[in-house]
């Protein structure tokens, strides 16, 4: 009898399992989440890993976790702020929030601050984009434009009706109000 060696095909390929960590993605309400990363040293080394690649559903809600997981500055997090803001174009709306998210809570690099402001003008203007996600992106926008004040006129101009006119009507509201930190 001899031996056949089943070979990947592109129609049927054979699935990975789910690892633990995956799993409880999935599976766990978020309390549960939190405890499991604190509980489990390697699960946060494998949320930054999944938040920075495109694995759904598990991307999304590795970086929702995260979140929840890393203080201002997080020094877990800081080292890959450059790998964070590198991957924005490439991820999905929900994905792309969280990074966002996990972004606002870190310092970045002077160096990386350009590359950051880009792809959330990208983002912002790009109105089909989910509100929740461009609101993320403005916040940085607007943050930025605090500290460097030339590029305030430039993020007013970039509130205009036709960027704003897709919000939600909290969203929109909040926008306002954040204008009022850069507009003279």
């Amino acid at each position: 009898m001899r031996n056949v060696v089943s070979k990947k095909n592109k129609n049927s390929p054979l699935k990975r399992k789910e690892t633990s960590f995956e799993k409880m993605l999935t599976h766990s309400h978020k309390k549960e989440m939190l405890l499991y990363v604190n509980n489990h040293t390697n699960s946060f080394k494998e949320a930054v890993k999944l938040s920075l690649i495109h694995k759904p559903p598990y991307s999304w809600r590795a970086a929702w976790l995260l979140w929840d997981c890393v203080k201002k500055n997080d020094p877990r997090i800081q080292k890959h702020v450059k790998s964070f803001i590198r991957v924005l174009p490439k991820i999905k709306d929900n994905q792309k929030r969280e990074v966002l998210k996990i972004l606002e809570k870190m310092n970045i690099p002077e160096k990386l601050e350009g590359l950051l402001y880009n792809h959330c003008t990208t983002i912002w203007v790009e109105v089909n984009h989910q509100p929740s996600v461009r609101f993320y992106a403005l916040k940085f926008l607007i943050k930025t434009a605090q500290k460097y004040p030339e590029l305030s006129a430039e993020v007013v101009l970039l509130t205009q009706n036709q960027y704003t006119e897709t919000l939600t009507a909290g969203i929109y509201k909040s926008v306002k109000k954040m204008l009022l930190k850069i507009k003279k």
